[in-house]
C-alpha cells in the first residue's frame, strides 16, 4: 500500500478538513509557564508559545499505524466481552424450538454446559474480530482518504456520505477475507456441543471434515452481512456525530472536552449499531445456519428459516448486543486515538470551498 510522502501531505489541499477536527493545544506545566515567563522577561524576543500540534502526523504510515491498532482493540476486545450473548443468538436462529427465547436460551445453557459454556468460542472471536478490526478500521481510513483525494475538496464535501460508505465497503471486503475462517470455526464450536473445545482443536477437525476451502464457504453470506452492517455502521456515525455537534452541542468540537468528544463517540455508535442490527440481520441468520450444517446451501436455510425467520429471528438480542458492541467500539478508537495524540472521529462538516 503506497503512502504519500510527508511533503505532499503538507501542501495537499485535497484533504478535506470536515474529516477530522483539530486536536486541542497541548497545556504546558505551571513551572514551564513560569520559566518561560522569567525567561521573556530578560529575552523577549525568545518567547515562543507553542502552536497545536499532534503526536502522530495525520495520513503518515504512522496514523494508519494507530487506526489498524485502534481497530484490534475496539473490534477484538468486544466481541469477545459479548461472547454469551452471542452464543445465544447463535442458538437461537440455529434450534429455535430449543432456544425459544433470550432468558430461557440462557437457562438452557446454564443447565447443559454451566458458567463456562458461556465462554464457549471467545478465542476465535477475540483472534477473528481482531484480525477483522486491524483491516476494517485501518483500511477505511486510507480508503476514505483515498476516495477524497479523487473527488477533490468541493465534491470530497458535498458527497461525503458517499465516501464514507465507499470507504466502509471497500475496507469490509478485505476485513471479511480475514475473518471469515476464525467464524467458521466459532460457530461450528458455538452450536455443537462437542464438535471441540475451541480453536486450538476445532480448526484442524473443520478442515478435515471439509476442507480448507471449507472455512470459506460463508464468505460470501459474510459479506451479504458484513459489508451492508459496516456501510451503515461508519456513514451513520458520522452522520449522527455531526448532527450532535451541530444542533446538540452549543460550541465547537475543537473546543469540546475530549471527555465529552468520546462521550458523543459512544453515543453515535450506539444509535448507528441498533441500525447495522437491522440492515445486516438476515445474512447473520444465513451465516450462523451455513457454519452450523455441513454441505448446508442458502436455498436450504431460506426453505427452513422462512423469509420472516431470515429478519425476525433472533433480532431482538441482537439490536442489544449490536448497539451496545458500536456505542463501545467507537468509543474504544477514538479513545486510543486521542491517547496517541489523534483527533476523535467525524465532527462537523464546513461550507465548500468557494470555487476559484
Amino acid at each position: 500500500m503506497a503512502f504519500p510522502d510527508s511533503s505532499s501531505r503538507r501542501n495537499n489541499n485535497l484533504i478535506p478538513s470536515f474529516l477530522y477536527g483539530s486536536s486541542s493545544p497541548k497545556t504546558l506545566p505551571l513551572n514551564q509557564i513560569l520559566s518561560s515567563s522569567s525567561t521573556a522577561a530578560a529575552a523577549p524576543s525568545k518567547l515562543m508559545i507553542p502552536a497545536p500540534n499532534e503526536k502522530i502526523e495525520m495520513y503518515s504510515p504512522a496514523f494508519y499505524a494507530a487506526c489498524t491498532v485502534g481497530g484490534i482493540l475496539s473490534c477484538g476486545l468486544t466481541h469477545m466481552t459479548v461472547t454469551p450473548l452471542d452464543l445465544v443468538k447463535c442458538n437461537m436462529q440455529i434450534d429455535p424450538t430449543k432456544y425459544k427465547s433470550i432468558s430461557s436460551g440462557f437457562g438452557v445453557l446454564l443447565k447443559e454446559q454451566g458458567v463456562k459454556g458461556f465462554f464457549r468460542g471467545w478465542v476465535p472471536t477475540l483472534l477473528g474480530y481482531s484480525a477483522q478490526g486491524a483491516c476494517k478500521f485501518g483500511f477505511y481510513e486510507f480508503f476514505k482518504k483515498y476516495y477524497s483525494d479523487i473527488a477533490g475538496p468541493e465534491y470530497a464535501t458535498k458527497y461525503k456520505t458517499l465516501i464514507y460508505l465507499a470507504g466502509s465497503a471497500s475496507a469490509e471486503v478485505i476485513a471479511d477475507v480475514a475473518l471469515c475462517p476464525f467464524e467458521a470455526v466459532k460457530v461450528r464450536v458455538q452450536t455443537q456441543p462437542g464438535f471441540a473445545r475451541g480453536l486450538s482443536d476445532g480448526l484442524p477437525k473443520f478442515v478435515k471434515a471439509e476442507g480448507t476451502l471449507g472455512l470459506y464457504k460463508g464468505l460470501v453470506p459474510l459479506w451479504g452481512r458484513q459489508i451492508p452492517y459496516t456501510m451503515m455502521k461508519f456513514a451513520s456515525f458520522e452522520t449522527i456525530v455531526e448532527m450532535i455537534y451541530k444542533h446538540a452541542v452549543p460550541v465547537p468540537k475543537s473546543e469540546c472536552s475530549k471527555n465529552l468528544q468520546l462521550g458523543i463517540s459512544f453515543a453515535g455508535g450506539y444509535v448507528a449499531g441498533v441500525f447495522c442490527a437491522i440492515v445486516s440481520h438476515p445474512a447473520d441468520n444465513l451465516v450462523s445456519f451455513l457454519n452450523n450444517a455441513q454441505g448446508a446451501t442458502v436455498g436450504d436455510a431460506v426453505k427452513k428459516l422462512g423469509m420472516w425467520g431470515l429478519f425476525t429471528r433472533g433480532l431482538p438480542l441482537r439490536i442489544v448486543m449490536i448497539g451496545t458492541l458500536t456505542g463501545a467500539q467507537w468509543g474504544i478508537y477514538d479513545a486510543f486515538k486521542v491517547f496517541v495524540g489523534l483527533p476523535t472521529t467525524g465532527g462537523a462538516a464546513p461550507a465548500a470551498p468557494a470555487k476559484a
